[in-house]
C-alpha cells in the first residue's frame, strides 16, 4: 500500500527507532548507574567535569545538550551527594563554575565499569559502533537539532 499516509506509519520513522533504542540504552545503565549513586543525567554530567575538573555552567549545558533549568537541580543533588563543589566565578558573579571534589574524582574510578559493561553487550561489530556514533553526533550537530 503506498498512499500519502506512508509517512505516518511507525516503521517509517527515523525517532522512533532513535527513541526506543535510547530507552533500551538508558535502563541498561540504569543498574550499572545505581550501583555508583548516580543517575544517567548525573553521570553523562559527571563525564564531562572527570575530563576538565572544572567547568562553567553555561560551558556544561552546552556539551550536555541540556537547558540550563535541568541542569540546577541536577547539580544541587550532586553537590549534596558530595561529588562537585558549585560557586560564582570571582572574575565575573553571573557564572557558576562546577568543580570536582575529592569524593568526585575517587568516583571516577568506580565509574569505569560502566562503560566497559556496555561496550561488551552493544551487539555491533566495532566499525558499525563507530559508524552509529558518528552519525548521531552528525545528527546533533545538524541545523535542524539547533
Amino acid at each position: 500500500m503506498n498512499d500519502r499516509y506512508d509517512m505516518l506509519l511507525l516503521e517509517n520513522q527515523v525517532c522512533f527507532p532513535t527513541y526506543a533504542v535510547a530507552n533500551k540504552i538508558l535502563r541498561r545503565y540504569q543498574p550499572l548507574l545505581k550501583e555508583i549513586n548516580l543517575t544517567y543525567t548525573q553521570y553523562v554530567t559527571m563525564m564531562v567535569l572527570w575530563e576538565r575538573e572544572r567547568v562553567n555552567e553555561k560551558d556544561l549545558v552546552k556539551a550536555l545538550y541540556l537547558q540550563a533549568n535541568t541542569l540546577t537541580d541536577l547539580l544541587k543533588n550532586l553537590k549534596s551527594k558530595g561529588f562537585v563543589n558549585i560557586e560564582r566565578d570571582q572574575a565575573d558573579k553571573r557564572n557558576i563554575i562546577i568543580s570536582l571534589t575529592d569524593d568526585g574524582r575517587r568516583l571516577k574510578e568506580k565509574a569505569l565499569s560502566v562503560p566497559k559493561t556496555i561496550e561488551k553487550e552493544h551487539w555491533l561489530t566495532d566499525e558499525e559502533f563507530k559508524t552509529y556514533k558518528s552519525l548521531l553526533y552528525k545528527l546533533l550537530q545538524g541545523e535542524w537539532s539547533k
